[in-house]
Formats: C-alpha cells, structure tokens, sequence
C-alpha cells in the first residue's frame, strides 16, 4: 500500500472538521470511506494521527506534525495544477477569495470583465475575512485573494490594484454642522461616541480606529455585520461612519438619505492589491488579473469622485445615487 494525495486530503479535512461525519460530507464521500482510508493512512505510518472519542476527534502530536506536512504537500500539489491551468495566462478553474467591504462592490463588474474575457474560465468565489481568506492562500485552496493591504505573511506577494479613499458617511441632520467648519473635517475630530464600526475582525473596523486614532472600540459599540446595515444606521441618524469609495455607488442608491463628506486633505484611504502564494506559477498571470481588478474599480472611484467631490474646504456635497 502507498500513500495517496486523497488520504491526506482526507486526513486534512477530518483534522479541520474535527469529526468524521462533517468530514465526510466536506469531501462528498462516505463515512465509512474516509474512516477506512484514515485508518490505511496510520497503517501506513504506523501511528495513530487521531484520538476517536464519542462525539469528536482530536489529534495526537503525530497528527498534528502530519496535517503541517500535509497542507503543505497540497498547496505544492495545487500550485503545480495551477502552472498546468495557467502556462498560457488566465484559463481553466480560478478560485478568487475578497474580503466582505470589497466583495459586493468589485465583484460585478470585475466578473463581468472576465466573463468577457473568456466565457470558459471557470471562475469561483470565496468571500470571508482577511485571516480565513490568507489561511486558504497558504493552502492551496485559493489562486488569489483581493485584500486590504497590510498582509504581513510570509510567503505572499501583492500586486497593488487601487488606492480607495474614505468618506464621512451619516444622515443628513449628522453631518449638516460640518459644512461651515470644512477645515476641521479630519477623522480625528470625529467623536468618538459615534463612530460606529463594523463587527470585529473586518479590518476595516481595524483601518478605522487607526485612522479615527482610537486605541479600541467605545463601551457602546452598534458594530454591524456588513457596510449595507452600518449605512443603514447611520442614514437613520445612529451615529457616523467611514465609508470607502468603492461602495458608494451601491450603498447610496439603497439608502437615499445617507449624506457622505470628503474628508479634507491628506484623505484618508486603504490599498487594494492583488495576493497570492510566491511559491506559485503567479508572475504568468497576477499581473493580468490585478489590471483587470483595476478596470473594474475606476469605474467605481470615478463615480465615487464626482458624487462627492471634496472642495477647497474639503466638504462634500449630498451626494445622488445614479
């Protein structure tokens, strides 16, 4: 008996699901199957790799050591698949991660520009927070992730996309007192009783704090799960946010009565980039698909910019949806 890549595929799905029934139905097979093919696996090593309790498992110190090698074989494995794909440029299955504050607004355009491109590319998404989607790059099971930069891990590059600036997003009652003091319009003279932030572990929440210069959240925090239900606070008067200009086009058609503000300069803004594995066949392609990235974003920021358009006070205006 040999090893297989479909026993540590196995093994790595059974290691994350920490049961085999979840694990199963992970990797479309049987329980029995996977069972049996676990149990060939520690056979075949001669160790045990798992401690079988009533309602779940946990790995013994070989396991543990064995999941480390497997992921890595498996992203070795999905990097070489991924040459094959892609020796002639963007083809065959892409498998792209975005972060939640990103997704909905660059998504559609930027699919339909590959649709465009190629009607064959079998294109497949994952949205979820930066961590999840990091995690997922450094094992194989995503070609390339749209994030906010910093990403400060080993072993991934970036290629920038765009730079997207943040506006004052909140009602109009909120926001009209800011129109005769356009000088002092800065994310720090925003108070912070009524800053409101998305759940944590969006970085943007992060991005915010760091730009606002708070040390952490308030003791009342409305944090809300995306930025389509923080706009909706805000535009019913609870509060302020920070908007990026990516968003704009859709959350101000969804909300008519949220009023955004240019923040005078220098603006406040996060990069986009383009990430993936150094270790992959990604110089024959990122490139390409970071520019895609990029035509598909300045449609939205040249929007952004004539909507709110930041004076020489540095005040916007209310800005229209359309």
């Amino acid at each position: 008996m040999a090893l297989s890549l479909k026993q540590l595929r196995y093994f790595t799905a059974l290691a994350e699901a920490g049961h085999f029934g979840r694990a199963a139905d992970k990797v479309h097979v049987s329980q029995p199957a996977l069972s049996t093919q676990i149990k060939e696996l520690e056979v075949f090593l001669g160790v045990d790799l798992v401690e079988r309790m009533p309602r779940e498992i946990r790995l013994t110190r070989a396991g543990q050591d064995v999941l480390d090698r497997s992921r890595r074989i498996l992203a070795e494995v999905g990097d070489l698949e991924q040459a094959v794909r892609w020796r002639n440029g963007l083809a065959g299955r892409l498998q792209i991660g975005m972060i939640p504050t990103i997704a909905p607004y660059l998504l559609p355009p930027a699919l339909a520009l590959l649709r465009a491109r190629d009607l064959t590319l079998d294109i497949r998404i994952r949205e979820a927070q930066t961590d999840a989607l990091i995690h997922a790059l450094r094992r194989g099971q995503l070609d390339a992730a749209v994030l906010a930069l910093p990403v400060a891990e080993p072993g991934l590059a970036a290629t920038d996309i765009l730079e997207d600036h943040f506006v004052l997003a909140g009602s109009r009652a909120a926001l009209s007192g800011w129109g005769a003091r356009a000088e002092a319009l800065r994310p720090t003279a925003i108070d912070p009783d009524r800053l409101l932030l998305l759940d944590e572990g969006h970085c943007l929440a992060d991005q915010a704090l760091e730009i606002c210069k708070l040390p952490s959240r308030r003791q009342v925090d409305l944090g809300a799960s995306s930025l389509s239900t923080l706009c909706g606070l805000v535009a019913g008067g609870f509060g302020l946010t920070l908007l990026p200009e990516l968003a704009l086009r859709t959350e101000l058609a969804a909300a008519p009565d949220l009023m955004v503000l240019r923040f005078r300069k220098p603006q406040p803004s996060r990069r986009i980039a383009l990430v993936y594995r150094t270790g992959s066949s990604a110089t024959e392609w990122a490139a390409d698909l970071a520019g895609l990235m990029a035509d598909a974003g300045a449609e939205l920021i040249s929007h952004a910019r004539k909507v709110c358009q930041g004076p020489a006070g540095g005040i916007g205006k209310k800005a229209k949806s359309g």
